[in-house]
């Protein structure tokens, strides 16, 4: 045999080697792709189908029952509530009593009467329900535990007009004089009383110092035309209207202590108060003016007994609400 014979064998027993390894090998990985497809296929099988998406009406019908149910319960807890109010006052006794819209006076002619209020077991409890009902009772007769009552307003009848007095003695000018002498120290303490409601700001006459607001002099039609009173509500709405159809730019806001009001001043030296005041509004539009925007107030409402004014700062919009609003000039 020569060498090339033996080189040709050789090659031969090498070529079928590797054909027999490599059929091994493409039989382990058919049975390997195998395996595969039937763990894909079960995992598949395993896998749950996509849930269904409620249509819009059926949550919009869910969500209205809910609404309902709680509406329902609240409903309910308000009327057992109620319930157990009267069953107590009914227990304790009513302090007040009613009829249709007239005040009946819980006392008799010594003085107010506490015997209702079961709760009022000191003096100073009856001391601090005479300031709040605004009418101070008699001082106590036998020290701190003395009869002390409430004085209920009601309103007056003929026997409170005293008609019989209204005769040309009663009405004499002596008569009066003596009768302003008499209540003097009344009406001092009544003053003194209608000055501190004057300084609370749900007051009509609302003012810091307390004194009473007296309304400016109407003057006449050529000098200021559309002019009225200072404070009056047709006064402020005709200012507001103005303000914004003129578009005159508001220069000042100042807000006033404890949140009670903000005062908003324009160019035109209109003054606009607004109560109660809302801080973070008022700095909000003060860092408008601080950087060079003019806010400009575009108009104004009325929402639910309330005010909402919108003014323009720039591109932002910014909206008001206040309880009492009051334009001056």
């Amino acid at each position: 045999m020569s060498a090339i014979t033996l080189i040709l064998l050789l090659v031969a027993v090498v070529t079928a080697v590797a054909a027999s390894a490599a059929a091994r090998h493409a039989r382990g990985l058919r049975r390997e792709i195998s395996g595969l497809r039937e763990e894909l296929l079960a995992a598949r099988v395993a896998v749950p189908a996509a849930r269904h998406t409620p249509a819009l009406e059926e949550v919009r019908a869910v969500v209205a029952d809910a609404l309902a149910e709680e509406r329902e319960r609240e409903l309910a807890e308000a009327r057992a509530f109620w319930a157990a109010q009267e069953a107590r006052e009914e227990e304790d006794g009513a302090p007040y009593a009613f009829s249709g819209l007239e005040y009946e006076n819980a006392g008799h002619d010594g003085g107010p009467d506490h015997t209702g209020f079961s709760d009022y077991g000191s003096a100073v409890d009856a001391a601090l329900l005479d300031a709040l009902l605004g009418e101070p009772g008699p001082e106590p007769a036998d020290g701190p535990g003395g009869d002390v009552r409430p004085f209920l307003p009601r309103q007056a009848s003929a026997d409170d007009l005293n008609v019989d007095d209204l005769s040309a003695d009663a009405l004499s000018a002596d008569a009066l004089d003596a009768r302003d002498s008499a209540g003097t120290s009344g009406a001092a303490e009544s003053e003194a009383r209608r000055a501190a409601r004057r300084r609370h700001p749900s007051d009509p006459n609302y003012s810091l110092s307390g004194e009473p607001v007296v309304p400016a002099q109407a003057v006449a039609p050529e000098s200021a035309p559309g002019s009225a009173p200072h404070g009056d509500h047709d006064h402020t709405i005709e200012r507001l209207g103005s303000l914004a159809d003129e578009g005159t730019a508001l220069s000042d806001v100042r807000s006033g202590p404890l949140g009670t009001l903000d005062v908003y001043v324009f160019a035109d030296d209109t003054t606009v108060c607004l109560t109660p005041g809302h801080r973070e509004t008022a700095d909000r539009i003060s860092r408008a003016l601080d950087e060079g925007v003019t806010p400009v107030l575009l108009g104004g409402s009325g929402v639910s007994g309330a005010y909402a004014l919108t003014f323009a700062c720039g591109e932002e919009t910014v909206y008001v609400l206040a309880d009492r609003v009051i334009a001056s000039r």
